[in-house]
This record gives structure tokens, C-alpha cells and sequence, in this order.
């Protein structure tokens, strides 16, 4: 690497400097150029408005250096009036010194930075002039919705923490109404009390991030505006936040109506397993390509998003034929349409990348875990905590389960032979496509694009990018097929890992193929790299495109035969299905080879998630009461705020990962213990 002065961070920053002298140096030539103009337009001015002004008379005489004073023929009808002397203008005098001495400044400033002449302002450096205004934009950033500055985009942010503890309910958040029961009770009046100070806060951030329209709601208007959690995210709070009805708000003409957003407060385990700065990068970069939602503004523990007028998938739509395809052409378009970074192909699968970063706070958690199920064997008590008597969380002790994924990344290694081979296969991945994080966007228009069979799939949107990043395709298909098995709106077992509804091999093929063969079009950015869209990556086109010319008046645009492919369309059509469902066997195999990692990356994950009694959330020291156990309204507390059984999960999760590890020959079941093989969860291969 060159580390020479010029070609180091040095000299970076020195060019940068000299970029933003020569800026400087090119504005105030300009402005002293325009300065200079309207001064010489003035004097023209005043000249020609001299010559068409009535003589001045003083005692009623004309003054000697009126132009009709010589003139024995000039008359006019007001040359009675006295009229008073104009005063030269000491501030066009002032004026012409300031400016001469501005030049000579800036003459100065020219010399010392080398330049022999005024820069030209590129069109980046250049005015930006609008048809309906020329008021220039303010330095800091004005408005809440995605904007972009210099190529980036720009998203407002504030160091504020919102405190979401007492409003964790799916209940409660409504907009007060005349209709609302005058008597309630004391508990119901202390959750009322704790709904409106948030929908304070949620105001007050909405004031200061400047989301558009929102500041016409006064900062104490919280009765006014619906706040709703939504079920089904694990990792955050989500809300939507509903502005007052236009009868409680009339339009105003010239002002912005607030529109619903998007609330998302981070989850209180979740500094531990999301690294934010990464995620708002990678929402910037989808930003730029217009993937997903619009960022409205961040705070230090959450942000604003934009709402979609849509409905969330259900665990049955992920079965649906047609669904399915479309998910798998919306994939296909974002694997192809995202590039990865340079840096996120060297660190090679975001699988291992979360393992590595989470295995830390995972060991921590589950070592404790191992000693508190291993002392509950040996009690007498009739008491025993459910989390408890279910056994290892990982199946078997955290030991254990660390070596065999250990094990299983030799077992790939050896088998893809290099990393670089690994590297060639990474895609940009959405990582979490379980049904609660795809919407179905609702066309406002009947004639909308959206509803014409081409662009169905287009309706999908997928949200929640916070585990996105490099992994391999057949790594994102085993995620999105193990979410088969999930339904967390189950009002009993929503932790459960049900393998009996995981895709058939018929539906995996399914799904598989959709995305194979689906070809997506992409807007061409000139000096972008175009993805590859053909199944195989080969870059061969399909029949009925023809490959580009140099020439733009080629003859084989008018000879129908030359469009024919060399053995004839029936044999072209062969060798593309033969091409197509090579690549599909090899995405299915894929698939089930990383299957495994992508279980292992959502056991640490649950076990990282969950708030376990006796374990402090910054040191995990185990703390108790003084006859060493947990206080029952600590107990209680957490039970409240921790409804899903992130633990459980876990352990299904767990036992989903041994049945795997047994199918690739890792492990047989009878090196397993017995209440570990009764429980594996094996799926069709």
C-alpha cells in the first residue's frame, strides 16, 4: 500500500482543504463579480434617470447644472416649484472602496494557494436554482423524510431516550375521545397516565427530529394523537403513530397534514446482539436504491420509519403457491440488486460474523444456565421454574454445543475447499424474512402498476434490515423456510418450532425456481456494475434477447433468421432447463448444508434475548434475595415484560440443530443423550 503523503489520510484531508479553498475562492469571486455588475447597472441607471428629470430650480431659477440652464428654449410646467437637492450617495462610495478592498484580499488569497485564476464551480459546488423558489436550503437538515446531501443521505437524529417500560401493552395507546368511560379504575388510570407521557415524548421527538407536518400538533397534545403496538416483532417495540383526524386538525392551506409513522424502540438485549451504526448504513445504501421504508429520523434508543398502508403476511401466506413465488422473486431482486461491499465479501458469511460477535454474551448467559438446570436436579422442592426442568437450553451442556458448530465450520471449510470459493457466493441478504417482517402494500389507485400481473410481486415489501448483510442464497432460503415452522401470534406456544410444517421438497423446489428463473430489470446508473440475472450467472441471454451491437444499423435486426439460436429454438429451450434446474439442485443442496448455521446463529440469539431472574443485564452478575432466591415481584415483573419465551426457543431452535448435525454425519444419535434424541427435529431432506 503507498503511504506516501499524498496517497495517505494526510493527504486526503489536504485535498479536501484545497477543494474547499478553491470553493471559497470561486464564491466570493462570484459574488464580487455580481456586486460589480449591479454597481455599473446603478450608475447606468442613475445617468439615464438624471436625463429624464425636470430641471432643478432653486429660487425659482434653474441651477447651472440643470441641462435646460443653457437652454433659452426650455420650458416646463413645473419649473415654479422648488423642489429639494439630491445629496450624493456616500454609501456607493463606501461601497466601491469595500469591494476593491475584498478583490485585493482575495487576489492575495489566490496567490498563497497557488492558483492563477478564479476556479469554475463544478455542478456539485454550483447554485441549485428551482422554478418555484430560490431560497436556499438551510445548512442542517430541515426535513424528517430521506433526503440525500452530496450523494448521501441525510437522516435527522437526536440524543433522546425514549422510555417505553409502561407502555409495553397491545392496548391502551388510543386517541382520548368524549366517549371515553369517565369511571375506571386506579390501575386503569395509572396505564392512561403512563400512554399519555409517552404520546407527550413521541410528540416532543417529532418536534425535534422535524418530521413534516407533525409540529402543527401541540407538544402537550398526546390526547390527540393513537398510539398502537404492534405483536409479532420480537427483537423491538413497534408502534403506529396516528396523527389527530381532520376534524380534531383541518387542513391549512400552505401546511404540511402529519402523516402515520412507523415507532420502532429498541429492545432492552438488543445493544448486545445489533451493531446500529452498521444497520443505519446499510438503510442508507437502501435507501439510495428506494428498498423499503423511508427513514424518517433515530434517537438513541429507536426511530422513525415510514408507514406503509399494508397488511403483514400470516403464517399461512407463506404456504400460499403464489405468494411463495413472489417472495422468491422479491429476493432474487434484492440478492441481485444490493452490491456488497468490499469489506463485507472479506468478512466473508454474516452468520459467523453474528456467531463470533455474540458468542461472548452467549457463553456468559448459558454457563449460568447449565449450573442453575444441574442444581434444580438435585432440589426437593415442589416449586421449580419451568425454564428450569426442561433441561439444557442447548440441549446439552454450552461446551458441547460450542465444539459441534466449531466442528460443522471445519466440515464447510473442508468442503468448499477455500474461502475464496465461499466469498464467490455471498449475496446481500435480508437474513430474517420470517412472515411478520413482509407486508402487502394496498394500492391506493386501481390503475396503480402495482396491480398488473407483471408487478404483483412488487406489492411485497420486506422490512426490518437489522441482521442484513453478506451470506450466502441458500443460507437466506433455509431462514426463510425454518420461519415455516413459527407462528408467534400462537397465543400458547408461539416459541414453538413445529418441523412438521416446514416446506416439502415440492415446495422448495417451488419456491427455489421462482427465484431461478425470475430475471430482474434494474434502472442502469452509469459507471455501476450491472448484476448478473441469468440463472446460472453466465450472463447468457434468454431467447428472444439479442446481444448488443456496436453497430446501431446491424443487418441482423432485420433478418428474423439470424434471432434463431444454432440447433433451433427446441434445443436452446433444453439447454436453458437443463441450466435452470442445475442451478436449483445446487441452491436446495446449499440450503441444506447451511441450514445448520443458521440454527446455531438463532439459538445464541434467543439465549442472548432473554431476561433470566438472577442475572443483571450489564455485568450478568447473578443477583438474589438474601435466602437466595428471586423476589416475586421481580419474578412477576419480568414475566410481564418478557412474555415470549425467548429460552424455549432456544431449545427448540437447539434440538432443530442436532437433527441437522446427524443428517450431514456430524454426530450420530446415539452419541446424543436420551432426552435429547426423543426431541430432535428432523425435516424432509
Amino acid at each position: 500500500m503507498d503511504e506516501s503523503p499524498a496517497h495517505g489520510p494526510q493527504g486526503r484531508h489536504r485535498n479536501k482543504v484545497d477543494r474547499i479553498s478553491e470553493r471559497l475562492v470561486a464564491q466570493v469571486a462570484e459574488w464580487i463579480q455580481h456586486e460589480k455588475t449591479k454597481r455599473e447597472t446603478r450608475k447606468t441607471t442613475k445617468v439615464l434617470r438624471r436625463r429624464k428629470t425636470p430641471p432643478i430650480h432653486v429660487n425659482g431659477e434653474p441651477t447651472a447644472s440643470s441641462p435646460t440652464a443653457s437652454s433659452p428654449t426650455a420650458s416646463s410646467p413645473t419649473a415654479s416649484s422648488p423642489t429639494r437637492l439630491r445629496s450624493d450617495s456616500i454609501s456607493s462610495d463606501s461601497s466601491e472602496v469595500s469591494l476593491d478592498r475584498l478583490q485585493k484580499i482575495l487576489d492575495v488569497g489566490m496567490s498563497a494557494l497557488g492558483l492563477d485564476q478564479v476556479p469554475q464551480l463544478g455542478p456539485r459546488l454550483g447554485r441549485r436554482r428551482s422554478r418555484r423558489s430560490l431560497k436556499a436550503p438551510p445548512a442542517r437538515t430541515a426535513s424528517s423524510d430521506t433526503e440525500f446531501f452530496d450523494g448521501d443521505v441525510v437522516v435527522p437524529s437526536c440524543d433522546v431516550f425514549l422510555d417505553n417500560s409502561k407502555t409495553m401493552s397491545y392496548s391502551g395507546g388510543k386517541a382520548t375521545t368524549e366517549d371515553t368511560p369517565s369511571q375506571v379504575s386506579r390501575r386503569e388510570e395509572k396505564e392512561k397516565q403512563a400512554w399519555l407521557t409517552f404520546k407527550n415524548e413521541i410528540i416532543r421527538l417529532a418536534h425535534t427530529l422535524r418530521l413534516k407536518g407533525w409540529r402543527r400538533i401541540p407538544l402537550n397534545g398526546g390526547e390527540m394523537i393513537s398510539v398502537e403496538r404492534l405483536s409479532g416483532a420480537l427483537t423491538n417495540a413497534v408502534y403506529v403513530v396516528s396523527p389527530p383526524p381532520e376534524s380534531v386538525l383541518p387542513p391549512q392551506e400552505g401546511k404540511k397534514q402529519p402523516e402515520k409513522v412507523l415507532l420502532r424502540v429498541y429492545g432492552p438485549q438488543v445493544e448486545h446482539l445489533i451493531d446500529r451504526e452498521i444497520e443505519l448504513g446499510v438503510l442508507k445504501r437502501l435507501a439510495r436504491k428506494k428498498i423499503g421504508p423511508r427513514l424518517l429520523g433515530t434517537f438513541l434508543n429507536g426511530r422513525f420509519e415510514q408507514y406503509f398502508n399494508s397488511t403483514t403476511l400470516t403464517p399461512e401466506n407463506l404456504r400460499e403457491p403464489e405468494t411463495s413465488r413472489q417472495i422468491a422473486k422479491r429476493m432474487r431482486e434484492l440478492h441481485d440488486g444490493v452490491e456488497l461491499l468490499e469489506h463485507e465479501k472479506n468478512e466473508g458469511p454474516g452468520v459467523w460474523r453474528n456467531w463470533d460477535r455474540w458468542l461472548d454474551q452467549a457463553e456468559k448467559t448459558a454457563m449460568y444456565l447449565d449450573n442453575q438446570v444441574e442444581a434444580e436436579l438435585h432440589k426437593t422442592t415442589r416449586h421449580k421454574e419451568t425454564w428450569k426442568t426442561r433441561g439444557f437450553v442447548c440441549g446439552v451442556e454450552w461446551p458441547v454445543f460450542r465444539q459441534m458448530v466449531q466442528k460443522y465450520r471445519m466440515f464447510l471449510d473442508n468442503y468448499y475447499g477455500s474461502p475464496t470459493k465461499i466469498r464467490e457466493k455471498l449475496v446481500f441478504a435480508h437474513n430474517d424474512t420470517q412472515y411478520g417482517n413482509i407486508l402487502r402494500i394496498r394500492p391506493d389507485d386501481k390503475k396503480s402498476p402495482l396491480l398488473q400481473p407483471a408487478n404483483e410481486h412488487k406489492q411485497l415489501i420486506v422490512i426490518d434490515f437489522e441482521y442484513a448483510g453478506a451470506n450466502l442464497a441458500g443460507l437466506e432460503f433455509a431462514n426463510h423456510f425454518s420461519e415455516w415452522t413459527y407462528n408467534y401470534h400462537d397465543p400458547v406456544t408461539p416459541h414453538l418450532c413445529d418441523t412438521t410444517k416446514y416446506p416439502t421438497l415440492e415446495q422448495q423446489r417451488r419456491f427455489v425456481k421462482a427465484y431461478v428463473d425470475h430475471q430482474p430489470k434494474f434502472p442502469s446508473v452509469p459507471g455501476a456494475s450491472t448484476p448478473s440475472v441469468t440463472p446460472s450467472g453466465t450472463g447468457t441471454p434468454r431467447p428472444g434477447m439479442l446481444q448488443s451491437t456496436n453497430s446501431a444499423s446491424s443487418i441482423v435486426d432485420f433478418m428474423l433468421d439470424a434471432r434463431v439460436p444454432p440447433g433451433g429454438w427446441k434445443e436452446e429451450d433444453a439447454r436453458r432447463e437443463a441450466e435452470s434446474e442445475k442451478r436449483i439442485k445446487e441452491l436446495m443442496e446449499e440450503t441444506r448444508l447451511w441450514r445448520v448455521a443458521n440454527s446455531a446463529q438463532w439459538v445464541v440469539w434467543g439465549i442472548i434475548q432473554a431476561k433470566i431472574p438472577g442475572l443483571t443485564d450489564e455485568a450478568k452478575d447473578v443477583v438474589t434475595a438474601p435466602d437466595g432466591s428471586v423476589p416475586d415481584e421481580e419474578l412477576e415483573a419480568e414475566e410481564e415484560a418478557d412474555a415470549f419465551d425467548y429460552l424455549g426457543y432456544s431449545q427448540e431452535r437447539a434440538f432443530f440443530f442436532w437433527a441437522d448435525c446427524v443428517h450431514l454425519g456430524l454426530v450420530t444419535e446415539e452419541e446424543l443423550p436420551e432426552n435429547v434424541r426423543s426431541r430432535l427435529k428432523f425435516v424432509e431432506q
